[in-house]
């Protein structure tokens, strides 16, 4: 199978790409060489772009990109997965879970009972962590996109923040029968689909 490759930037047919500093781990982890096929995407245009090693040395990969595949392998509609930040790895897991089986977004929180709590600097520098993780579950299971990891927020931010600001209707999930009615956080708001 032809190793994908997430680069955040635009590509032309023809045109040389060189590989940022985690793509070029990747291809030397991959023990590709000259004239090896790649496949790059960039996250944003719904495409996989062929294309071929040209060059590759300790510091440095280039690929020339070829002519872009249209790929749909997103969800019918949008989905954010908020989600209580859980401590250790197991945040690393959830969000690559989440890229893989189609999340638009991933919205960490910080609950009343969360033993992760992050702020400020540390908690960018963690999104950003989780970024690179949804950009890689993208790169294995084929998805043209890339789930955006939000900034982390209270869950009393997020449940007061605007309809707008997610689109209008919720869906609610939870597993635990003894947990808030969905009904009664969102109802303010407006309606909402629950499920338990």
């Amino acid at each position: 199978m032809t190793p994908r490759i997430f680069v955040a930037a635009p590509f032309a047919v023809g045109t040389l790409v060189e590989l940022p500093a985690p793509a070029l781990r990747h291809v030397h982890a991959l023990r590709l060489e000259r004239g090896d096929a790649v496949v790059l995407f960039n996250g944003s245009d719904d495409a996989d772009w062929p294309g071929e090693l040209v060059e590759i040395a300790r510091g440095r990969a280039v690929v020339r990109v070829g002519t872009p595949i249209a790929v749909e392998r997103e969800l019918g509609c949008a989905v954010t997965l908020a989600i209580g930040m859980p401590a250790n790895d197991r945040m690393d897991a959830l969000v690559e879970k989440a890229g893989e089986l189609g999340a638009a977004a991933i919205q960490p929180l910080v609950c009343a009972r969360s033993v992760l709590r992050l702020a400020g600097e540390r908690a960018e520098l963690r999104r950003r962590h989780w970024q690179a993780v949804a950009a890689s579950a993208s790169e294995q299971c084929g998805r043209a996109r890339v789930a955006t990891v939000l900034p982390i927020a209270s869950l009393a931010h997020w449940l007061g923040a605007s309809d707008d600001a997610r689109a209008g209707t919720r869906l609610v999930l939870s597993f635990d029968r003894s947990a808030l009615d969905p009904e009664r956080v969102v109802a303010p708001r407006g309606a909402a689909e629950t499920a338990t």
